[in-house]
C-alpha cells in the first residue's frame, strides 16, 4: 500500500529542516495513517498494483443495461495493458474479447475504468478480469488532503481529549472532520462510502 503524500512534503509543511530525521517514524505514520482514511471514506484507493492480479466479479447487481450495451461496473482499473476479461466459473473460463472500457479516454484523462461495456450480456455468470487495480496516478487533491490530514493527526499528540488551545482562539474542540480535507476527497467517494 502506497501513501499519498511524501514525507518530504510533509517534513516541509511543518518547516522541519530536511536532515532532521528525529521525527520520520511519526510523520511516515501519520501519512499512512491518513491514506488509509481517505481510502476508507472514499471506498476506493488510489495507488496502482504493480503487477497484474485476477479479480472474480459476480455480475448480479452489477450491469446496468444502455443503448449501446450492458455496462459492468467494475472497481477501479488504473492501467489497461494486457488486460484480460474471462466469463465463466473457476475451472472453466472463457476469455472475452467483445468488451469496452468504460468510461471513454479515462486512463488518458488520469480516471481509472470503473466499467466494461458489451454489446449483448453478460449473464449471471462470474467474470474474471486480470488487470492492475486502482488510479493511474494520484490526483492532486487526494494529495493534498492527505498532507492535511497527516499534519492534523501528527499534531493531534499536542491536543489532549481533542481540546486545543491557542492564544489568539483560546480552547477549543477539534472538529471530527476536517472540512478541507472533506472538501477535496468529496468528488470521489463511491456512492454508499463518506
Amino acid at each position: 500500500m502506497a501513501t499519498y503524500g511524501t514525507l518530504a512534503a510533509l517534513r516541509n509543511r511543518f518547516g522541519f529542516d530536511p536532515s532532521d530525521t528525529s521525527r520520520d517514524e511519526d510523520l511516515t505514520g501519520a501519512l499512512e495513517a491518513a491514506s488509509r482514511y481517505i481510502d476508507r471514506n472514499t471506498g476506493r484507493r488510489f495507488w496502482l498494483d504493480g503487477t497484474a492480479v485476477s479479480r472474480t466479479v459476480r455480475t448480479a447487481g452489477r450491469v446496468a443495461c444502455r443503448p449501446d450495451g450492458d455496462l459492468l461496473l467494475v472497481e477501479d482499473i488504473g492501467d489497461d495493458t494486457d488486460m484480460i476479461v474471462e466469463a465463466g466459473t473457476p475451472g472453466s473460463w472463457v476469455q472475452l474479447h467483445d468488451w469496452e472500457t468504460h468510461p471513454d479516454n479515462a486512463l488518458a484523462d488520469g480516471h481509472p475504468i470503473t466499467g466494461l461495456l458489451r454489446v449483448g450480456m453478460w449473464g449471471t455468470a462470474r467474470v474474471r478480469i486480470t488487470a492492475r487495480w486502482g488510479w493511474p496516478e494520484v490526483p492532486a487533491d487526494i494529495t493534498e488532503a492527505t498532507l492535511i490530514q497527516a499534519q492534523r493527526l501528527y499534531k493531534r499528540k499536542d491536543s489532549p481529549e481533542g481540546i486545543i488551545g491557542s492564544a489568539e482562539w483560546g480552547v477549543r474542540n477539534l472538529s471530527r472532520r476536517d472540512p478541507d480535507v472533506w472538501a477535496l476527497i468529496e468528488p470521489f467517494i463511491l456512492p454508499g462510502f463518506g
